[in-house]
């Protein structure tokens, strides 16, 4: 349609050619095919002239409104990619968001006051595309796919406890001394990912608390209840001020690597670039 509107609007397959920026060929091959699925002669033909057919005439009409509203739509869909506005969905691990994204975000949205961030704080692995987010932050290693992900840092694991704790229950050595402790578990670890050592250790006690917020397990922590387990990341200030204490430092599961995760064919929207651009840098400096 792009092609007759171009030929009756400049008068000529070669003027059509150089506005389309294709051959005269190429120009002439559209233009059969489209006679040939409409069925009827569109065009009168001269080696000097070109004109439309009474129902050439009509088609083209028509297919100019229609060739109008394509490059309207197209012309929208560029002026969104070019604006940093609009919904930004993202989703992220439940206890590091809450204490390491979600402190960022005000910055974020105040230099960019026409975006809605909406964040999802999740223990699940979302589906970018079915759940509709535009950038999702996993944790651990990630199958190949058409994804692009970003590495943002190595997510460590810490085991501590407060010094309240270690003075009364004592200091475990090793981690089969954590059958005489008491342990702070996440509600939704399994009996795989629970305390995972090397070599596995087997028989340790039943939590005396279990939750799915990370806030809620340090504050029991800091409080002296029990042993926890968490992200490094997490823990960095209260181990730095000394109110929690690293135990079985040797023993720590492998830091796992860490990603900022979204679709390929939406790294050319500006409103997503800066977020992911925003993320990238403050974790540099972090």
């Amino acid at each position: 349609l792009e092609v007759l509107v171009a030929i009756v609007e400049k008068g000529s397959f070669v003027a059509a050619s150089q506005m389309l920026d294709m051959s005269t060929v190429m120009v002439s091959k559209h233009i059969i095919a489209l006679e040939k699925q409409v069925g009827v002669k569109l065009l009168n033909r001269t080696t000097r002239s070109v004109s439309l057919t009474e129902i050439g005439a009509n088609y083209y009409r028509q297919a100019r409104q229609i060739v109008e509203l394509y490059q309207a739509a197209n012309h929208a869909s560029e002026q969104m990619q070019s604006q940093v506005r609009g919904v930004l969905r993202v989703s992220a691990p439940m206890a590091f968001g809450s204490e390491c994204l979600a402190p960022m975000l005000p910055e974020y949205i105040k230099a960019f006051p026409d975006v809605q961030v909406e964040l999802d704080l999740s223990t699940r692995n979302v589906h970018l595309i079915e759940d509709g987010y535009d950038a999702v932050i996993r944790i651990g290693n990630l199958p190949d796919s058409s994804m692009i992900a970003r590495p943002l840092q190595t997510y460590g694991t810490a085991i501590c406890a407060s010094p309240d704790y270690l003075q009364q229950f004592g200091t475990p050595n090793t981690p089969q001394d954590l059958r005489q402790h008491r342990l702070l578990d996440y509600a939704h670890w399994t009996s795989q990912t629970r305390w995972r050592f090397e070599p596995a250790v087997t028989g340790l006690p039943v939590s005396c608390l279990r939750s799915n917020s990370g806030a809620v397990l340090k504050r029991a922590a800091l409080a002296g209840v029990g042993i926890l387990m968490q992200a490094e990341v997490l823990l960095r200030e209260e181990i730095s001020d000394g109110r929690l204490v690293p135990v079985l430092r040797e023993f720590w599961p492998a830091a796992r690597p860490m990603h900022l995760v979204y679709l390929r064919d939406r790294q050319h929207s500006q409103k997503l670039q800066s977020f992911v651009d925003f993320v990238l840098e403050r974790f540099r400096l972090a």
